[in-house]
Protein backbone atom coordinates (compact mmCIF):
# COMPACT_ATOMS: atom_id res chain seq x y z
CA UNK A 1 0.00 0.00 0.00
CA UNK A 2 1.32 3.43 -0.95
CA UNK A 3 1.10 6.03 1.82
CA UNK A 4 -1.01 8.97 0.66
CA UNK A 5 -1.51 12.38 2.20
CA UNK A 6 -4.43 14.79 1.71
CA UNK A 7 -2.78 16.37 -1.33
CA UNK A 8 -2.29 12.98 -3.01
CA UNK A 9 -5.94 12.16 -2.31
CA UNK A 10 -7.01 15.53 -3.75
CA UNK A 11 -5.00 14.79 -6.91
CA UNK A 12 -6.65 11.38 -7.25
CA UNK A 13 -10.15 12.73 -6.64
CA UNK A 14 -9.64 15.54 -9.16
CA UNK A 15 -8.32 13.14 -11.81
CA UNK A 16 -11.20 10.72 -11.18
CA UNK A 17 -13.65 13.53 -11.95
CA UNK A 18 -11.70 14.97 -14.88
CA UNK A 19 -8.93 12.85 -16.38
CA UNK A 20 -8.33 15.46 -19.10
CA UNK A 21 -7.55 18.29 -16.71
CA UNK A 22 -4.41 20.21 -17.62
CA UNK A 23 -1.39 19.96 -15.34
CA UNK A 24 -1.71 23.65 -14.47
CA UNK A 25 -5.40 23.32 -13.62
CA UNK A 26 -4.70 20.18 -11.55
CA UNK A 27 -2.00 22.01 -9.61
CA UNK A 28 -4.39 24.93 -9.02
CA UNK A 29 -7.21 22.59 -7.96
CA UNK A 30 -5.07 20.95 -5.28
CA UNK A 31 -3.26 24.09 -4.14
CA UNK A 32 0.23 23.31 -5.44
CA UNK A 33 2.54 24.88 -7.94
CA UNK A 34 2.85 22.90 -11.21
CA UNK A 35 6.25 21.24 -10.61
CA UNK A 36 5.49 19.71 -7.17
CA UNK A 37 2.07 18.63 -8.47
CA UNK A 38 3.68 17.01 -11.54
CA UNK A 39 6.21 15.23 -9.30
CA UNK A 40 3.41 13.84 -7.11
CA UNK A 41 1.46 12.75 -10.18
CA UNK A 42 4.48 10.91 -11.58
CA UNK A 43 5.09 9.26 -8.16
CA UNK A 44 1.46 8.06 -8.06
CA UNK A 45 1.76 6.68 -11.60
CA UNK A 46 5.09 4.98 -10.88
CA UNK A 47 3.69 3.40 -7.70
CA UNK A 48 0.80 1.98 -9.74
CA UNK A 49 -1.83 3.92 -7.79
CA UNK A 50 -2.85 5.51 -11.10
CA UNK A 51 -3.18 2.62 -13.53
CA UNK A 52 -4.08 4.66 -16.60
CA UNK A 53 -6.36 7.23 -18.14
CA UNK A 54 -9.42 6.66 -20.29
CA UNK A 55 -12.76 7.93 -21.49
CA UNK A 56 -16.31 6.85 -20.65
CA UNK A 57 -18.73 6.30 -23.53
CA UNK A 58 -22.47 6.37 -23.95
CA UNK A 59 -22.85 3.09 -25.83
CA UNK A 60 -26.38 4.03 -26.91
CA UNK A 61 -24.89 6.77 -29.07
CA UNK A 62 -22.43 4.41 -30.77
CA UNK A 63 -24.96 1.86 -32.01
CA UNK A 64 -27.04 -1.07 -30.83
CA UNK A 65 -25.64 -2.89 -27.83
CA UNK A 66 -26.64 -4.94 -24.85
CA UNK A 67 -24.86 -5.08 -21.51
CA UNK A 68 -25.12 -8.33 -19.59
CA UNK A 69 -23.84 -9.37 -16.20
CA UNK A 70 -22.96 -13.04 -16.02
CA UNK A 71 -22.54 -14.93 -12.77
CA UNK A 72 -20.20 -17.84 -13.47
CA UNK A 73 -19.82 -21.02 -11.49
CA UNK A 74 -16.78 -23.16 -12.25
CA UNK A 75 -16.84 -26.93 -12.61
CA UNK A 76 -14.37 -27.38 -9.77
CA UNK A 77 -12.36 -25.23 -7.42
CA UNK A 78 -8.77 -26.14 -8.11
CA UNK A 79 -6.17 -23.48 -8.62
CA UNK A 80 -5.60 -24.85 -12.14
CA UNK A 81 -9.27 -24.31 -13.06
CA UNK A 82 -9.24 -20.77 -11.71
CA UNK A 83 -6.05 -20.06 -13.70
CA UNK A 84 -7.49 -21.54 -16.91
CA UNK A 85 -10.67 -19.47 -16.60
CA UNK A 86 -8.87 -16.24 -15.72
CA UNK A 87 -6.35 -16.64 -18.55
CA UNK A 88 -9.10 -17.41 -21.05
CA UNK A 89 -11.48 -14.64 -20.03
CA UNK A 90 -8.91 -11.96 -20.86
CA UNK A 91 -9.01 -13.04 -24.52
CA UNK A 92 -12.70 -12.21 -25.00
CA UNK A 93 -13.04 -8.54 -25.97
CA UNK A 94 -16.76 -8.62 -25.19
CA UNK A 95 -15.95 -9.28 -21.52
CA UNK A 96 -15.31 -5.72 -20.38
CA UNK A 97 -14.82 -6.55 -16.69
CA UNK A 98 -14.58 -9.65 -14.54
CA UNK A 99 -14.36 -10.03 -10.78
CA UNK A 100 -13.57 -13.10 -8.69
CA UNK A 101 -16.13 -13.43 -5.90
CA UNK A 102 -16.28 -14.98 -2.48
CA UNK A 103 -19.56 -16.56 -1.52
CA UNK A 104 -22.03 -18.01 -4.02
CA UNK A 105 -20.72 -17.63 -7.56
CA UNK A 106 -17.08 -17.77 -8.54
CA UNK A 107 -17.01 -14.81 -10.96
CA UNK A 108 -19.13 -11.90 -12.07
CA UNK A 109 -18.45 -10.77 -15.63
CA UNK A 110 -19.68 -7.70 -17.45
CA UNK A 111 -20.26 -8.41 -21.13
CA UNK A 112 -21.12 -5.97 -23.93
CA UNK A 113 -22.31 -7.29 -27.28
CA UNK A 114 -24.33 -5.95 -30.17
CA UNK A 115 -27.41 -8.03 -29.23
CA UNK A 116 -28.58 -11.05 -27.26
CA UNK A 117 -27.81 -13.44 -30.12
CA UNK A 118 -24.18 -12.26 -30.12
CA UNK A 119 -24.10 -12.70 -26.34
CA UNK A 120 -25.38 -16.28 -26.62
CA UNK A 121 -22.83 -17.09 -29.34
CA UNK A 122 -20.11 -15.80 -27.01
CA UNK A 123 -21.33 -17.99 -24.15
CA UNK A 124 -21.57 -21.02 -26.46
CA UNK A 125 -17.98 -20.38 -27.60
CA UNK A 126 -16.85 -20.15 -23.97
CA UNK A 127 -18.55 -23.44 -23.13
CA UNK A 128 -17.06 -25.10 -26.22
CA UNK A 129 -13.61 -23.80 -25.24
CA UNK A 130 -13.80 -25.78 -21.99
CA UNK A 131 -12.45 -23.04 -19.78
CA UNK A 132 -14.02 -24.51 -16.65
CA UNK A 133 -17.54 -23.04 -16.76
CA UNK A 134 -20.07 -25.39 -15.15
CA UNK A 135 -23.05 -22.99 -15.06
CA UNK A 136 -23.74 -19.38 -15.78
CA UNK A 137 -26.58 -17.04 -14.97
CA UNK A 138 -27.46 -14.13 -17.24
CA UNK A 139 -28.68 -10.75 -16.02
CA UNK A 140 -29.56 -8.33 -18.82
CA UNK A 141 -29.18 -4.62 -18.10
CA UNK A 142 -32.47 -2.91 -19.00
CA UNK A 143 -31.24 0.62 -18.33
CA UNK A 144 -28.22 2.25 -16.78
CA UNK A 145 -29.02 3.87 -13.44
CA UNK A 146 -25.57 4.73 -12.13
CA UNK A 147 -22.41 3.95 -13.99
CA UNK A 148 -18.78 3.86 -13.05
CA UNK A 149 -18.05 7.11 -11.31
CA UNK A 150 -15.63 8.68 -8.95
CA UNK A 151 -14.56 6.09 -6.38
CA UNK A 152 -14.94 7.15 -2.74
CA UNK A 153 -11.22 7.78 -2.41
CA UNK A 154 -11.58 9.65 0.88
CA UNK A 155 -13.42 6.68 2.43
CA UNK A 156 -11.00 4.06 1.13
CA UNK A 157 -8.00 6.06 2.33
CA UNK A 158 -9.58 6.51 5.77
CA UNK A 159 -10.17 10.25 5.53
CA UNK A 160 -13.02 11.77 7.54
CA UNK A 161 -14.12 14.49 5.15
CA UNK A 162 -14.95 14.27 1.46
CA UNK A 163 -12.60 15.90 -1.02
Amino acid sequence: MTPLDKTDLAILATLARDGRITKAALADAVGLSPTPCWNRLKRLEKAGVIEGYGARFDLRKLGPSVTVFVAVELADHTSATFRIFEDAITRYDEVTACWALGGGFDYLCQVVTVDIDAYQRLMDAMLDARIGVARYFTYIVTKPVKGPGVPPIHLIAGEDSSL
